[in-house]
């Protein structure tokens, strides 16, 4: 899934490698997928996209915008990107393929569920996309220790989880499951502690694992559990995820357990974390 550290990165490489180019193909819904979403109808998307030049790519929060003259095309979640140089390189099937005036391609594709939004600067009224833009990005200043507070200040009752707190209701966009394990073992939190348990120290501790955690993720480029623009797993080594769920934890040697929990999966240490 694309979360705040994969966004970063993966916007970072496209201004590198797509600015300045002009979109010559456009196909789109080639391989239909039930949770691949768009805005109005994808069919319609060569006829917005065409001969369009790319001036512009940036990550708010979780999700990926293009600037191509007054249209916009944004990448969200679960739509992974790839950009390849030779056709063989590409996947074998997309929900979205460019092909640029270099003869390069961007390739996006959904595996569980993801959206791919092309519109007119302005007309995308999406709630979700909307609230990505606005608020802060934890690798900004703007999200400081006093906004984090009013995110729980805000709260009516203290008695959700952690994992409740941090990854839903999209109170800090861009921040899900997969980030939110590593974030959790740093601070020496359980996922299923709830959020009136904490210590105004502890508050703290999460406050600096989440803004040290997210900036190493993005500074190492990405995740190793998920892919670069390049199809390259990221540089940051996860210390709570599937890749160590068989494994020891670096920190006390305990077991690393994993559960499931909200619909997901966590991922904890029975020592370092106790419930």
């Amino acid at each position: 899934m694309i979360e705040i550290p994969e966004a970063y990165t993966i916007s970072k490489q496209m201004k590198k490698e797509l600015t300045g180019k002009k979109i010559i193909e456009v196909i789109a819904a080639q391989n239909p997928h039930k949770f691949a979403w768009y805005y109005e109808d994808p069919q319609d998307y060569p006829g917005k996209l065409l001969n369009r030049t790319v001036d512009g790519i940036e990550s708010f929060n979780g999700v990926i915008e293009l600037s191509l003259g007054d249209y916009r095309l944004v990448f969200n979640e679960g739509t992974k990107v790839k950009y390849c140089k030779d056709k063989k390189e590409l996947p074998k099937k997309h929900q979205l393929l460019l092909r640029f005036d270099d003869q390069s391609f961007l390739a996006a594709f959904v595996q569980m569920y993801g959206g791919i939004f092309c519109f007119k600067a302005g007309e995308f009224t999406n709630p979700y996309y909307l609230v990505q833009k606005e608020k802060p990005n934890p690798l900004g200043s703007a999200f400081d220790f006093d906004y984090f507070q009013s995110l729980i200040n805000t709260l009516d009752s203290g008695k959700i989880s952690i994992k409740a707190f941090l990854a839903t209701e999209q109170r800090i966009p861009g921040l899900g499951n997969g980030v939110l394990q590593d974030i959790l073992w740093w601070a020496k939190i359980h996922p299923k502690r709830k959020l009136n348990s904490l210590s105004d120290g502890e508050i703290k501790t999460l406050f600096d694992a989440i803004k040290q955690t997210l900036k190493e993720m993005a500074r190492l480029g990405g995740r190793d559990t998920e892919k670069d623009l390049y199809g390259n797993k990221g540089g940051y080594q996860t210390v709570m995820s599937k890749n160590n769920k068989a494994k020891k934890c670096p920190s006390c040697q305990g077991d690393i357990i994993k559960k499931a929990y909200m619909g997901g999966s966590i991922y904890y240490c029975e020592n370092c974390q106790p419930e």
